[in-house]
């Protein structure tokens, strides 16, 4: 632990994790390996391993954020799942989400940031960039592999892909001698 942290009862912390000026509430589980940096873990949270909360990151209760999941400036609520490889930043996620494997919010245009809102309920399919600033609305799906512009609908499945196309003579590229 570095800086000032504060360390509910009941919690269990994994080997080569570093807790940086945070609050952990009762009940956690933080696994090895991850990062807890200027944020707030809720109670019966489960962490981990190999998870970083970058500052200003505020989780609820029983929140799940998995294996190589990356948080900045994310305020996830009650009972939200972030299982795998996904990266949530300058976001609200609401209550009850699943985020799928492979999510990314595109917070940064190249100059400024911007905010991305996930309504309660939502579902976020796996392999799924959600262009900010845009807002999915509650108990919203999105299919998975999409890429998300604009706001999507509370309520409905919202996807976007290319149409797949096969090509029979297709010849792969031969390395010069």
């Amino acid at each position: 632990m570095k800086g000032s942290a504060s360390i509910g009862d009941n919690v269990y912390i994994g080997p080569n994790t570093v807790i940086k000026n945070s609050i952990i509430h009762n009940n956690v589980q933080i696994q090895a390996n991850c990062v807890v940096e200027n944020a707030v873990v809720g109670d019966g949270c489960r962490i981990g391993p190999y998870a970083r909360l970058r500052p200003d990151t505020i989780l609820g209760s029983n929140v799940h954020i998995g294996n190589f999941v990356e948080l900045k400036k994310a305020s996830v609520a009650n009972e939200s799942k972030i299982n795998h490889l996904s990266y949530v930043g300058d976001a609200t996620v609401g209550c009850q989400v699943n985020i799928g494997a492979g999510t990314i919010t595109c917070n940064y245009d190249g100059v400024n940031k911007h905010h991305t809102i996930i309504g309660d309920g939502a579902f976020i399919g796996s392999d799924t960039q959600l262009v900010a600033p845009v807002v999915v609305g509650s108990n919203a799906t999105i299919g998975a592999g999409s890429t998300i512009t604009k706001n999507s609908p509370e309520n409905q499945l919202t996807l976007s892909r290319a149409k797949q196309v096969s090509i029979s003579n297709w010849q792969r590229p031969k390395k010069e001698k």
